[in-house]
């Protein structure tokens, strides 16, 4: 008896304290989250480069510097500027959380290859999460995850990290949103994979092909459900 009256005063003694801070245990939790700071790269540019550079460090392997990317079926909008206007929303939405932010760009006319993205958050971010959307047949829909596997010779390392971030991720979107999951694809042929040196991961978001998806993504109001989905990933990646 005397041990539960010691512990219960420990915990009272707590709680006052916390009261008498003015800290609630949701700003508690947002100094938490302000020790990571999260890096977003959204995918591609106003113009393609179809220069080369490796496909990851020391490959004699090279690829374009960065691709052209896709383009909405319904509403002739490009990806490039999807991806931005989703990294922007995701930004302030981590940001409210109060986690610190990162970007690869914040506007569409730029040039920055795949390999200068990853390092520019490799200096500074304890993730990075890619973001771009799908093309394909017109039937096809649903947002996936592509993510290395255990056998990539640079990342593979990271592979758990980048596997649970990308399961996180994806299991969020889906529930937010309400698209399809197509599940993950591990892929080591990505420039802007292969040089990361964090956990990283790439989401697609849904298929501009796809009358559905294109329309979904295009709506600004679905946009902010779409940030808020990968942040509630981040969120459980950490732990929160």
């Amino acid at each position: 008896m005397k041990r539960h009256i010691i512990r219960i005063s420990g915990l009272l003694i707590a709680i006052c304290m916390i009261i008498g801070l003015g800290i609630c245990p949701a700003q508690a939790a947002k100094r938490r989250r302000s020790q990571y700071t999260i890096g977003i790269d959204p995918g591609h540019q106003r113009y393609g480069d179809s220069s080369t550079e490796p496909s990851a460090p020391g490959s004699r392997v090279r690829k374009a510097k960065v691709a052209g990317g896709t383009r909405g079926r319904y509403t002739g909008l490009p990806e490039y500027k999807l991806t931005l206007q989703v990294a922007k929303k995701l930004k302030q939405e981590l940001k409210d959380r109060g986690y610190k932010v990162v970007m690869t760009r914040s506007r569409n006319d730029v040039n920055i290859s795949n390999s200068k993205r990853a390092k520019k958050l490799n200096r500074r971010c304890d993730i990075a999460i890619r973001l771009h959307a799908d093309g394909g047949a017109s039937s096809a829909h649903g947002a996936s995850m592509q993510c290395s596997s255990r056998n990539n010779r640079y990342v593979g390392h990271l592979y758990s990290k980048c596997n649970r971030l990308s399961r996180d991720i994806l299991r969020a979107y889906c529930s937010e949103t309400g698209m399809r999951s197509r599940g993950i694809a591990y892929r080591d042929d990505l420039t802007g994979t292969n040089f990361s040196t964090i956990p990283v991961t790439l989401i697609e978001m849904g298929f501009m092909t796809n009358r559905s998806d294109d329309r979904y993504m295009a709506k600004s109001s679905n946009q902010y459900l779409m940030a808020e989905g990968i942040a509630n990933g981040v969120d459980d990646y950490f732990g929160f």
